[in-house]
């Protein structure tokens, strides 16, 4: 068995949440310490770590990301190595990203490329997001790369297949909550009451008119819900409830219509229900915006690949903090095909391990093009 694909199984089964991956922190440190010393210098960031290694001759630094945490999914896989963390999942292939990041960081160890390497294993991609608060560390200021490189698995593409694009690839995104706060009471006495189920299956259905009707139809933009939870008992009217979701649209100046009349809406509930709410957007993610120049310089280089295929495909409505380190660095994020059946963030999502030794294999090869002087 390929090593890393062992590694990526080592990993699988200790999925952890956003900033507590200390298992995975400990076992990435591990493998790191087995590695020639020489040109390797390690930096632990929070439960993250930056790892830099020194090139013969370097004129630049390239720069490459993996995430690292998990999601809070229960596994229905039956793999022999499934999560032993209850609860918990790799379903966003982040077991993946970081068995990848360690075979490109052994082969440029191995086989040392003119410019100097930072690998940045980053904690809370799924949340809070940490590749903005990691992008303004210490650590990175220090070692901050000219460009960068990071990848995303993707279920729908066979394996041997990368997707990306020049420019906008990956969708801005924000969470949204959103907490009703009215008067409770006997169900048989309504009209002493201010019911905050109503009010709240009153408010999503208001909130799907904005896409319809206040976005820019050649835009784009989602808003959806995907929790509502309100009440205690089948005969006590509800004096909370909380909505939960997610938006997501291709534009900045979007997602600013899109939030200025999710207030104006829950200001009308306010009045209507005579209630309170209140409004939390937690994490919120920059876009994916890949450079020009360097996504069509790495689209050839894929093109004339004989290993690997290249899709020029459409940008997503996906979510991912890697724009907040592309709106500070120029680089590329491409999609990686691993044909699963099952897509991202399922319990059932089974990637093709092939995929691994495929990414390091070509990864290898780009960097070590692109850590010539002459690039």
């Amino acid at each position: 068995m390929n090593q890393f694909i062992k590694i990526r199984r080592d990993l699988h089964k200790i999925p952890e949440l956003g900033f507590q991956e200390f298992k995975t922190q400990r076992y990435l440190l591990s493998y790191l310490q087995t590695l020639p010393g020489e040109r390797v210098e390690i930096k632990p960031w929070k439960t993250g770590i930056f790892v830099r290694v020194k090139g013969s001759d370097p004129s630049k630094t390239i720069g490459y990301r993996a995430d690292i945490d998990g999601l809070p999914i229960t596994e229905e896989t039956n793999l022999p190595f499934s999560s032993e963390h209850e609860g918990n999942m790799h379903a966003c292939g982040h077991d993946f990203h970081m068995s990848i990041g360690l075979g490109l960081l052994t082969y440029v160890v191995e086989n040392p490329i003119e410019d100097n390497m930072v690998f940045i294993f980053q904690p809370a991609e799924e949340g809070p997001g940490g590749a903005e608060p990691m992008l303004k560390s210490e650590e990175m200021l220090e070692w901050k790369p000219d460009i960068i490189l990071a990848l995303h698995i993707a279920p729908e593409y066979p394996v041997g297949t990368v997707a990306t694009k020049p420019g906008l690839l990956f969708a801005n995104t924000s969470e949204l909550f959103i907490d009703l706060k009215g008067r409770g009471g006997h169900a048989a006495y309504p009209h002493l009451t201010n019911d905050m189920v109503v009010a709240s299956c009153s408010l999503v259905t208001q909130l799907q008119s904005i896409v319809a009707r206040n976005v820019d139809p050649l835009d784009s933009a989602v808003i959806t819900i995907g929790k509502i939870a309100g009440g205690t008992v089948q005969n006590v009217i509800a004096e909370n409830a909380r909505i939960e979701g997610t938006i997501r649209t291709l534009s900045p100046e979007a997602m600013q219509k899109v939030k200025h009349r999710i207030e104006a809406i829950v200001k009308g509930i306010e009045t209507g229900y005579e209630c309170k709410a209140t409004i939390d957007y937690g994490a919120m993610y920059h876009q994916v915006y890949n450079d020009e120049n360097l996504a069509k310089e790495f689209m050839d280089f894929v093109q004339k690949d004989e290993e690997m295929s290249l899709v020029h495909c459409k940008e997503a409505m996906t979510g991912e903090d890697f724009g907040y380190m592309l709106k500070e660095i120029p680089g590329v994020m491409f999609w990686l095909g691993v044909d699963s059946e099952n897509g991202l963030h399922h319990s059932k999502l089974l990637p093709n391990e092939e995929a691994i030794e495929k990414a390091i294999s070509l990864l290898s090869r780009y960097v070590t093009y692109k850590g010539k002087r002459k690039n």
